[in-house]
């Protein structure tokens, strides 16, 4: 059993964290308030002890005030990085779910200027809001479940046959989805194809990270896919929507600003079975590129759509993935 020490927010983004007592913390938004939340948002954990551990090992060169490392919730009594992703943890009605551990430190970050070090990237960890709630100040943490392991992965003295099939073995990849669509962001139409891509990815062993759902705005997209890539790291994000010819159609043009390699064959290679079921999918505009570790894959916008390219797609991905993970060979 833990315990809530601080509840942090920003009030404007740029700005240090600081500790408002009590918040509420809103399903797969954030904490209300703070100026990084927003739809599919994270909320990050740290513990409190490796902030003291830092301070020791500072020797008071700065203050470490909560909030400093761009935390949301200051906890004592859990080393977080020690569980696996999927872990849940519950603070009264809350229930947060780990996504992420660590991230990359902003330049900017004011302890990296003054000290050469911030905990944050190692120690710091993220988690979606799988239910909301108000927590305050001294609630109980409680760790509510851990992923089942293997059984393979107790059993001591295996033989190399089984250390063999153990390493061909790899953890699940983790997927997270961005609908582009007006009309389904103002409430006037259902999105059906991300949860179309959840269901399919889930059938296929994924684990599925954040799900957005966005207005057809090249700027809002291309923040949104940066945010995912940079901040919760999943292997791949899939996009659905914005792949036409319409003036708000801006998907493609999201993806490439956010881009550090391309990756053409694989949306050559879906436009290409695609017009063997319609010759409409030859005004596709869909790309495919890569940001730091995560491979981003543009599909189109409808269910049947996202059912045929992901049915042609999930085959080939595993070997990518792996390869882009550093698991695999080229």
């Amino acid at each position: 059993m833990g315990k809530l020490l601080a509840v942090c927010i920003s009030e404007k983004k740029g700005t240090v964290k600081k500790d408002i007592g009590t918040c509420r913390i809103i399903e797969e938004f954030g904490l209300e308030g703070d100026a990084h939340a927003g739809s599919g948002r994270q909320v990050s954990l740290l513990s409190a002890e490796q902030v003291e551990a830092f301070r020791e090992r500072s020797k008071g060169v700065v203050d470490l005030p909560p909030g400093i490392f761009g935390e949301n919730l200051l906890v004592e009594g859990f080393d977080f990085k020690s569980y696996p992703v999927g872990t849940q943890f519950r603070i009264k009605e809350v229930l947060l779910e780990l996504t992420q551990i660590g991230k990359q430190c902003h330049t900017g970050c004011e302890i990296m200027q003054r000290t050469g070090e911030c905990i944050m990237p190692r120690e710091g960890v993220f988690a979606r809001v799988v239910s909301g709630g108000t927590v305050h100040v001294g609630d109980a943490v409680e760790l509510i479940s851990t992923p089942e392991k293997n059984p393979e992965e107790s059993v001591t003295g295996e033989g190399a046959e089984a250390k063999e099939a153990k390493a061909a073995k790899h953890s699940p990849f983790r997927a997270a989805i961005l609908t582009a669509s007006d009309r389904s962001f103002r409430g006037e139409r259902e999105d059906k194809s991300g949860p179309r891509i959840a269901e399919l990815l889930t059938e296929a062993g994924y684990e599925i990270g954040s799900r957005l759902l966005l207005p057809d705005d090249e700027e809002g997209l291309a923040e949104a896919l940066i945010r995912l890539s940079d901040e919760e790291g999943p292997d791949v994000i899939f996009t659905t929507g914005g792949t036409g010819l319409s003036p708000r159609d801006r998907m493609p043009e999201a993806t490439k600003r956010v881009a550090d390699r391309d990756v053409p064959g694989i949306a050559e290679g879906i436009r290409a079975y695609s017009l063997t079921i319609t010759p409409r999918a030859m005004l596709s505009r869909a790309v495919s590129v890569i940001r730091g570790k995560t491979l981003i894959v543009n599909l189109p916008g409808s269910p049947k759509a996202v059912t045929e390219c992901l049915t042609y797609l999930l085959p080939v991905l595993e070997h990518g993935l792996l390869i882009l993970r550093g698991e695999a060979d080229g």
